[in-house]
């Protein structure tokens, strides 16, 4: 039995109705004919807070009893769901505490404080970070809103699925981007629920894939987190694990990674030829297909989760030919 199920993701998109932006779908024209069957864009890039955590946060948030958020909520975060909580909790008047590491770049950590949330830096990881939550919880009663292994934030992120679905009901693979496996977990239950003979494949980075070595190991596991493009992908997933390890598991038919190269030449591509300002993790599903790294049979979608990118990071990668300097930024930021 799947933990988070169709039922509950339909339910939170009424619930996230009008708070949350129903992104395009775009089909593209030069990775339709690069795979040769047509290839659309589902751009959660355009969501306000610029990335599809808006999804589940505002859900989990609208979720919650009016106790619950008089206490206050707090989160571990890479920037994108500390962004998206501190958004949903500006909008319902609460306050939240967003703790991030050393690791998470300044535009994000910039971004979450003009959202009026409070910013801790702990260490130099996920992990690190989500002490000082607990320490949080434990001490001052503050509300937990994980950033992915919730069942409210699977269910909206989930509603993203259900809008592939209902927009374009022939499609027969979906790349998402693989992390924690809130955004997988949720998109697989939706479009298996809906589109049952399609394939969902979760992508990920070379650099610290924490949910592609659990899966391999059968377990939830620690890995290392290590600087990456795909900054937004970082972190472990937590070794009490209650509901993404196990729906990635049995929802996702398989788990590709990238080398820092290709996350790149996703990024790139992504401005240059479609015109979207994409993140590393954003431009993951993009890179695979460039890198011929997965089986394209028929209609795909492509779920393009973020545009939180520093600035001049962005511009070397764009403005670089070489395929073998367009990492170098990753060294360089």
């Amino acid at each position: 039995m799947i933990a988070v199920g169709l039922d509950r993701i339909v339910q939170a998109q009424d619930r996230i109705a009008g708070r949350v932006r129903r992104t395009p779908l775009t089909l593209s024209s030069s990775l339709s004919a690069r795979c040769g069957v047509p290839v659309h864009l589902k751009l959660e890039s355009h969501q306000p807070t610029g990335s599809f955590k808006l999804r589940g946060a505002t859900n989990a948030v609208l979720s919650l009893s009016d106790e619950a958020r008089r206490r206050g909520l707090v989160t571990a975060s890479t920037g994108n769901h500390g962004r998206a909580l501190a958004h949903a909790a500006k909008a319902e008047g609460v306050r939240s505490v967003v703790c991030m590491s050393a690791l998470v770049p300044a535009n994000k950590v910039d971004a979450v404080r003009a959202l009026g949330a409070e910013v801790r830096i702990v260490g130099r990881s996920q992990d690190d970070a989500q002490e000082e939550v607990e320490r949080l919880v434990r001490e001052e009663g503050l509300t937990a809103i994980p950033p992915f292994d919730h069942a409210d934030v699977i269910a909206g992120q989930g509603t993203i699925g259900l809008e592939i679905a209902e927009a374009r009901p022939d499609t027969e693979l979906v790349l998402v981007p693989l992390s924690g496996g809130g955004l997988a977990a949720g998109i697989a239950a939706a479009i298996k629920g809906k589109l049952p003979r399609a394939r969902v494949i979760g992508i990920s980075m070379e650099r610290g894939a924490a949910m592609y070595e659990s899966l391999r190991a059968g377990r939830p596991v620690v890995v290392e987190e290590l600087e990456t493009l795909a900054d937004s992908l970082g972190g472990g997933i937590g070794l009490e694990n209650r509901y993404t390890f196990a729906m990635c598991r049995d929802l996702l038919d398989d788990v590709v990674l990238l080398s820092e190269e290709e996350i790149a030449e996703g990024i790139r591509h992504a401005f240059v030829a479609e015109g979207e300002i994409v993140e590393g993790a954003g431009a993951v599903g993009i890179a695979a297909l460039l890198a011929k790294k997965v089986d394209v049979r028929g209609p795909t979608v492509v779920v393009v989760s973020g545009r939180n990118i520093d600035e001049a990071l962005h511009r070397r990668i764009v403005n670089t030919d070489n395929k073998a300097a367009l990492s170098a930024g990753v060294r360089d930021r």
